[in-house]
């Protein structure tokens, strides 16, 4: 952990640097606390997770440091079922499967979809940069307890 810790923090620091921004100790905390998550956290979760090490980090500043972080590139928002906006430290491109129960967001590499050919954005007056796909369906733990009520509501017959 220590390698990857040391490596996300060196790609905030020049980050940082490169936007002419501070790197601060709430910065840094958020920013360690994103990176060590693969569940694509809100910024509720976030801001939970490092007044662990920061009490007195209020949840405006995880809002805002969130934001910066996009901005700088260092991190992407990630389009949810669910009403929160989720953040992600990875922003190659890869795309994402969506529960529609749970609303956890799984990374999902395929070559396939990253060799899906783009319309003519100009057809809509747009310039296209880049695309990720989102699938939504059941992960495999709500699966699982759809079975399960369905095996329990079968027996009640």
């Amino acid at each position: 952990m220590a390698a990857k810790t040391t490596s996300a923090i060196r790609v905030l620091e020049d980050a940082c640097r490169a936007g002419g921004l501070p790197v601060t100790t709430q910065r840094r905390e958020i920013y360690d606390v994103l990176v060590h998550r693969t569940d694509h956290p809100t910024a509720d979760q976030i801001w939970d997770a490092a007044r662990q090490r920061l009490p007195e980090l209020s949840r405006t500043t995880v809002y805002r440091v969130l934001d910066t972080f996009v901005k700088l590139g260092v991190a992407t928002r990630t389009p949810n079922v669910g009403a929160a906006v989720r953040f992600d430290p990875r922003t190659e491109r890869h795309h994402h499967a969506m529960c529609r129960e749970c609303e956890c967001v799984i990374d999902v590499e395929s070559p396939n979809l990253d060799r899906i050919r783009l319309p003519d954005g100009a057809l809509i007056g747009f310039e296209f940069d880049d695309y990720s796909v989102h699938i939504r369906g059941l992960c495999a733990a709500c699966q699982r307890r759809r079975s399960r009520r369905e095996s329990a509501t079968r027996k009640e017959r």
